[in-house]
């Protein structure tokens, strides 16, 4: 499941990418698949320890061309370990709702990204977000939750204003906001629930079929209620 839209980032064969959080992987394998250069980011041992056995076994059953590179780092999001400009792409989602200093956090999400390269961030969007909060307090209130909710002007302003020009601003996974709406209202580790259960095979089901139905149906409900908010960004070329 694909939050960012990687046709738009242009990602494709020697593409030098990174996913910064990239928790269990999906963006980082879909780069890795498209041919690209690809850098797993994060803090969590156990996630990166997950995505580096997938790297290997996507790579032994062809399923990465033989000339990508891809490789799990290990390391904290306000201190990126790069050079400035050191990446074509640079993927953020769905972390910057975890950080309390997300100011420090853009400044080294932007300084990586190369002259004329691209930004894609994605965080839960107001709306559904703010019914999240509102049914559930343990929904956010705990050890790596959601600190803040963005509303995506403000996003956009904290992002530009380190020299990145806005391109693109999309929205995406409509129908998880009800499940995680119906979650708040059970309580959040009730998994149990038969309502909850019902709704997650429907998901699963949507994920692993792409009906034509479920996939129409939530490209026109994600302008209303898309759980996620992505925008696109570029870092304007160097003069020459």
């Amino acid at each position: 499941m694909l939050t960012v839209d990687f046709d738009r980032l242009g990602v494709g064969p020697g593409t030098r990418v990174i996913d910064v959080g990239c928790g269990a992987g999906r963006h980082a394998f879909e780069a890795y698949r498209r041919g690209a250069d690809i850098v797993a980011f994060d803090q969590n041992a156990d996630d990166l320890a997950g995505v580096d056995a997938m790297f290997e076994a996507m790579a032994d059953a062809g399923e990465a061309p033989e000339y990508a590179k891809a490789e799990a780092v290990r390391g904290d999001a306000l201190d990126l370990p790069y050079g400035d400009g050191a990446f074509d792409v640079v993927i953020a989602s769905e972390i910057l709702e975890h950080v309390p200093a997300d100011d420090q956090a853009i400044a080294e999400l932007t300084r990586v990204v190369k002259p004329g390269g691209a930004l894609a961030v994605t965080v839960p969007r107001w709306l559904p977000e703010r019914i999240c909060w509102a049914l559930s307090d343990e929904y956010h209130a705990n050890e790596g939750g959601h600190v803040r909710i963005y509303r995506a002007d403000e996003l956009r302003d904290k992002i530009t204003a380190h020299g990145l020009h806005p391109v693109h601003q999309d929205y995406a996974h409509a129908l998880h906001a009800p499940y995680w709406w119906l979650k708040c209202a059970v309580g959040v580790r009730d998994d149990d629930n038969p309502l909850v259960r019902a709704y997650h095979r429907l998901l699963v089901w949507d994920m692993m079929s792409a009906p034509a139905l479920t996939r129409t149906a939530e490209r026109l409900l994600n302008p209303l209620v898309g759980k996620s908010v992505a925008l696109y960004f570029t870092k304007p070329a160097v003069p020459r």
